[in-house]
């Protein structure tokens, strides 16, 4: 299964020509899955009586949304479940008629007391099956291996994960041209904007701790999606662009102390203090996940996220076992 996907411009996961062809259609589902106490896993399928198949929840990207929003989207639309991103699995791509198409796939746990009811019109029929009947019961097999990969990653104890992200703040007014303090400077413009997309793409991981260097534009860049979730903002100095630099192992202390916090959690940070970060990431994701952590400036584009899904390993310590990398949408 990848351990790794990068969104949406670009894709570490050797996904075929289709994908690097810039597909025709870009769409995004989810597995649904949950535990079972007599059956164990189980994924959900929907059945949908205009096409007449069996298929998993998914459907085309909309404009204005990124992908991830598209994924939470669709489970809902399709078969009424209000889900949390997991790990990313296997992308899957085909052509419908003569148009190339993708579909991008997460995990998402389904608590067992939850009933779906799907809307009757587009889905009729939603039901949970095993893994291997599931396997039988689809139309389309390229959907088989997103279902593989989900049981591979069970099998691995890599399913039940809580996401940690790290972003860059967005846009601020140029440097250059600020003559107040360095701490006070705001974003642009356009950083607002991508603030609110950036809120609106969170959704698919729902942070519920926020932790950010007290400096307005890092401020400014969390302060819409906690203002939507009712949360409160950790100030954090230590992520500063002069605190970090002056000492930087404060700062790599206090982001592995949240990346141990067991809740799902977000800190935000500075381009100048991204290696510092990163590098302090490398020591909780193992060698072949490390790839795929940034390692050249500009590190990551004003606005956008790692994140990276963590699950207990067998000496019960956080680990990483998946990363992406999201920027939010842009006009």
């Amino acid at each position: 299964m990848p351990n790794s996907i990068s969104f949406p411009v670009r894709s570490t996961e050797p996904i075929g020509e289709i994908a690097q062809d810039k597909p025709e259609i870009v769409a995004a589902g989810v597995v649904p899955w949950r535990i079972d106490p007599s059956d164990g896993l189980q994924v959900l399928l929907i059945h949908r009586p205009k096409h007449k198949d069996w298929s998993l929840p998914k459907g085309k990207v909309d404009a204005g949304e990124t992908i991830a929003e598209s994924a939470v989207r669709e489970a809902k639309e399709e078969a009424n479940l209000k889900v949390t991103l997991g790990i990313p699995l296997p992308c899957t791509h085909y052509f419908v008629g003569k148009k190339s198409k993708v579909v991008y796939y997460w995990a998402a746990h389904v608590d067992k007391a939850r009933r779906v009811n799907p809307d009757g019109k587009e889905v009729d029929i939603a039901r949970w099956y095993s893994p291997a009947k599931a396997l039988k019961k689809l139309t389309n097999e390229a959907d088989q291996l997103p279902i593989k990969a989900l049981v591979e990653a069970h099998e691995q104890d890599h399913l039940r994960t809580t996401p940690f992200l790290l972003v860059r703040h967005a846009k601020a007014k140029p440097r250059n041209g600020w003559t107040r303090s360095e701490g006070d400077r705001t974003l642009a413009t356009t950083g607002f904007v991508q603030a609110r997309s950036l809120a609106r793409m969170l959704r698919a991981w729902k942070p519920e701790r926020l932790v950010s260097s007290r400096w307005t534009r890092c401020l400014q860049t969390v302060h819409p999606y906690a203002a939507g979730a009712g949360l409160s903002i950790k100030k954090q100095t230590a992520l500063t662009e002069h605190a970090a630099d002056r000492d930087p192992d404060k700062a790599q202390r206090i982001l592995l102390k949240q990346f141990n916090n067991p809740k799902p959690t977000l800190v935000c940070s500075h381009r100048p203090v991204m290696p510092t970060l990163l590098k302090a990431l490398q020591t909780v994701t193992p060698k072949d996940l490390r790839e795929f952590l940034p390692k050249e400036n500009p590190y990551l584009a004003p606005g956008e996220a790692i994140i990276l899904h963590r699950a207990l390993d067998a000496k019960r310590r956080w680990r990483t076992v998946a990363v992406e990398v999201h920027r939010p949408f842009e006009d």
